[in-house]
């Protein structure tokens, strides 16, 4: 059975007469009847009775009208939906992100926005360090992520920069420095005056860029940092911070978190040490619900930029 059997069927079951179809159809009427006569010796069954002014429709032929206007309608569903895809409106993504980079509140006004202007893409979230997100991303179990610096550039991926926001240094509520600086003490602090505690950095698998950028700074200054402890995720230095395990460094749009633990200070050297936020995605990816949400996230960071906030409330 083939569907232009079916739309032949109909247009006589409307019409409830051959010629008239037949002329609806475009066709001659004789090719009609045969094309009918071939689908009712197909099925089994007669579809319609024959009347001197027309023909009506058995209770087969009521069946297979039901079940031919179903058809149809399935039919102009699965082509819409098609549409919507190709269009970017409809379709699913598994979307990655470190989590210094979810801290930034670009990243929740991008996934907000893309569930109020895409309702038809599912998202997928999950949380990894930089080097898992890059893997997965070219390994194709990722579409895309939002990250701070890559970790490596494997061929096929492409990596936006979107915006860069100062570093802070991050501080346990006792430090000696927050004693002798006092309540009200608001200005920066140079990295220099923590060379004799240990950091609490983000591992170099996992975030080697801005990892290596700090210790360069920190060289610059005269000193080699004391590593007390190479964690996975921005997120466990605070938890470490707080803990009064070492001292950090953090992009500024972390500062506030764990407060009951972390006190954050403006740096001296934040000309010399800043967080990107990183858009990562693969080059030649024809999904196009990944295109949408790549688009909206840089029209969402060209209006940050046009705002020219402090990174600390993008």
């Amino acid at each position: 059975m083939e569907l232009r059997h079916l739309r032949y069927f109909l247009a006589v079951a409307e019409t409830g007469h051959i010629t008239r179809a037949a002329e609806q159809l475009g066709i001659q009427q004789p090719p009609l009847s045969q094309q009918l006569k071939a689908l009712e010796t197909e099925l089994g069954v007669i579809l319609f009775e024959r009347q001197p002014r027309g023909v009506a429709l058995t209770a087969a032929g009521r069946a297979l009208r039901t079940d031919a206007l179903d058809i149809f309608a399935r039919l102009e569903q699965a082509r819409q939906r098609m549409q919507r895809m190709a269009r970017g409106e409809e379709g699913s993504l598994s979307v990655g992100f470190t989590s210094s980079a979810a801290a930034h509140k670009l990243t929740p006004e991008v996934l907000r926005a893309c569930r109020r202007q895409h309702p038809g893409i599912a998202l997928k979230l999950g949380e990894s360090n930089a080097a898992e997100v890059t893997e997965q991303l070219a390994s194709g179990n990722l579409d895309v992520a939002l990250l701070r610096a890559p970790v490596e550039r494997p061929a096929g991926l492409r990596f936006d920069l979107l915006l860069e926001e100062e570093m802070v240094i991050a501080l346990p509520l006792d430090h000696p420095l927050l004693r002798q600086r006092g309540a009200a003490a608001q200005g920066p602090v140079s990295l220099r005056a923590l060379a004799a505690d240990d950091f609490i950095l983000v591992r170099r698998p996992g975030a080697p860029g801005m990892y290596g950028d700090l210790l360069n700074v920190c060289e610059q200054l005269g000193f080699t940092p004391r590593i007390g402890a190479e964690v996975e995720r921005m997120l466990s230095n605070l938890n470490l911070v707080a803990a009064g395990a070492g001292v950090s460094v953090v992009p500024a749009s972390m500062a506030g978190l764990n407060p009951h633990g972390v006190a954050y200070l403006p740096m001296q050297e934040t000309d010399r040490l800043r967080a990107p936020l990183t858009l990562a995605y693969r080059e030649n990816d024809d999904n196009p619900a990944c295109a949408a949400l790549v688009a909206l996230t840089h029209r969402t960071a060209a209006r940050y930029r046009r705002r020219g906030k402090p990174a600390a409330n993008a």
